[in-house]
This record gives C-alpha cells, sequence and structure tokens, in this order.
C-alpha cells in the first residue's frame, strides 16, 4: 500500500513546554485514520506541523512522500483542510466564500458545491455573520470534501453538527474512501472515530501510545465477565489463569476482568456446568480512557 503521509520523530517544542514528542506514524492510501486524544494532547499541533503551518524543532514529515516543508506548494494543491478553529468571510454568503475557494483550488463547480449543501442541508444564500456555529462548520465541511481530494485533514469535524448532519457526514468519509481517498480525522469522539475509521492512533501529552485497527485494540482491551454455573465453583479452579484480574466467586457466580483474550478463561469454564456467560462490551471510549490515564501499556 501507498504511504499518504508519514511522520519520522516529528517533535515540537514551545519553549519548555512539548506539543508532540518523537512523532512517529503512517497513514495508507484509501484509509480513514482516526487521531484520538482529548483537547491539549498534540492533535492540532500535529496536523498543523504535517501541513507546514508551523516548523517542526526537530524530526520529519512527508505526504504524498514529498516533503512538508520543501514541497508544500504541491502538497497543498493535493489536500483539504478543515481546521478546529475555522475562519471565514463573515460579510459574505456561504455560496460566495465556498466559489472563492472553489476558483483557488480549481476543480470545483457549482453543482458540486450545491449537491453537497443539500446533502448537509446548508443554506447558501445566507451571508455568514448569520449562520450558527453548526452551520458554519457544514461550510466548512462542503469546501473539506468539493474538487474530491486525494487527502482530507479533518480537525474535529462534527463540532457543533446535529446527529442526522453527522450521519451524513459518515457518509461522505465513506465515500470518499471507497474511490480511494484519505481521510486523516482527528477527533476527541469516541464513537465517530470507532463508527468509520480503520485504524486508530492514541495521543497523550504529545506522545503517540497506541497506533492500530479499532478490532485490535479491543482485543487488547480490558473487559469485565461474569460467569454463571449451575452449581457452586471454587476461586481455586479459575485462579490460575493469568490474564485475569479482580477475580470473585459467590457461589455459582464467578465474576472477574479479562485483558486481552478469554480463552483461557473459557476453556477453564467448560469444565464445569455452564449456566450464562454475560461480558461487557469494550468500547473505544473505554480504551481510550484506559491508554489516557496510564492503565494499559504503551504499544507505539
Amino acid at each position: 500500500m501507498t504511504t499518504v503521509v508519514q511522520t519520522t520523530n516529528l517533535t515540537k517544542t514551545y519553549g519548555k513546554n512539548r506539543g508532540i514528542d518523537s512523532l512517529n506514524l503512517h497513514v495508507q492510501q484509501g484509509e480513514v485514520f482516526g487521531y484520538l486524544g482529548p483537547n491539549g494532547a498534540g492533535k492540532t499541533t500535529t496536523i498543523r506541523t504535517i501541513l507546514d503551518f508551523i516548523r517542526p524543532t526537530s524530526g520529519t514529515a512527508q505526504i504524498f512522500g514529498l516533503d512538508s516543508q520543501r514541497d508544500s506548494v504541491v502538497i497543498h494543491q493535493k489536500i483539504s483542510y478543515l481546521p478546529g478553529e475555522l475562519v471565514m468571510y463573515e460579510k459574505m454568503t456561504g455560496m460566495e466564500m465556498l466559489h472563492y475557494f472553489g476558483q483557488l483550488r480549481g476543480n470545483v463547480s457549482q453543482q458540486e458545491i450545491k449537491q453537497l449543501a443539500e446533502r448537509l442541508e446548508l443554506d447558501l444564500k445566507r451571508p455568514i455573520r448569520t449562520l450558527s456555529k453548526g452551520n458554519k462548520q457544514k461550510v466548512g465541511l462542503v469546501q473539506a470534501f468539493m474538487g474530491k481530494p486525494e487527502l482530507l485533514i479533518l480537525d474535529e469535524p462534527t463540532s457543533g453538527l446535529d446527529p442526522l448532519v453527522q450521519q451524513t457526514f459518515y457518509q461522505l468519509v465513506l465515500e470518499a474512501k471507497a474511490t480511494g481517498r484519505t481521510v486523516f480525522l482527528s477527533s476527541h469522539v469516541m464513537s465517530e472515530v470507532d463508527h468509520i475509521c480503520d485504524r486508530v492512533g492514541i495521543i497523550r501529552a504529545g506522545k503517540l501510545l497506541a497506533i492500530d485497527t479499532v478490532k485490535a485494540l479491543k482485543e487488547r482491551a480490558r473487559r469485565t465477565i461474569d460467569l454463571y454455573f449451575t452449581q457452586p465453583v471454587e476461586l481455586s479452579a479459575f485462579a490460575h489463569i493469568p490474564n485475569i484480574d479482580g477475580l470473585q466467586v459467590l457461589g455459582n457466580h464467578v465474576h472477574c476482568a479479562v485483558t486481552g483474550s478469554i480463552d483461557q478463561l473459557i476453556k477453564t469454564a467448560a469444565q464445569f456446568e455452564l449456566h450464562d456467560v454475560v461480558s461487557q462490551a469494550t468500547d473505544l471510549e473505554d480504551i481510550f480512557l484506559a491508554y489516557y490515564k496510564g492503565e494499559m501499556s504503551d504499544v507505539a
């Protein structure tokens, strides 16, 4: 697969404060990559450094195999960027501003702008200054998707959107992926990353803690399991299992937490007459919180 975004030991410091620290990540063509972390973790600093809006203290970044500093003009012709803090021309209407951006990009028709606006339920005739935060965000989304850029870099793209419009956004992302385009999505909303991303990078205090598929992260995550047997069982029967903790046995009920595979637990349980198994599903928010609190091993 072709690598679209790659950083090598990318570091940005602000005096004594470190924005990002020795960041090594890669994003492949045609994937939706979720960049997950709370506000202040270094997500926006990463994006702005990759795009050469700010210069790194050390390390390098490449987009499409081109140097992000030396080849920034060529790179910017192939990408779109939706910043977290969107600044607009308040006196223009939505159509006027998008038409202006379309002329700068060079390959955008008014028909495409209108079609995207209709899907997002955006009134293009209204002046920007009269729009709500959510509608301004829709304008930003139209400019990000119009012209079918090879790479979309979206920083907190669903901020201010209502749930129905969020669903339209998810569909636009999946359509972009289906045509071989690449999406780099920065977010602190775990549900949207879980919903549309192929792989996820988790950043904490400027350090990349994990980068893997959502499925793989969930498989390594901690989940709680309750086993119910037809007869009482002994704690000693389960105490030998290496990847469980919080083991509690009360008569015919066994409660524990499992990190990773549940194979050994199920094989042990199969030695007895099992009545029911209840497993609490792990979601991406639980995984993120575990990494952010330092409860899981760093794997990046």
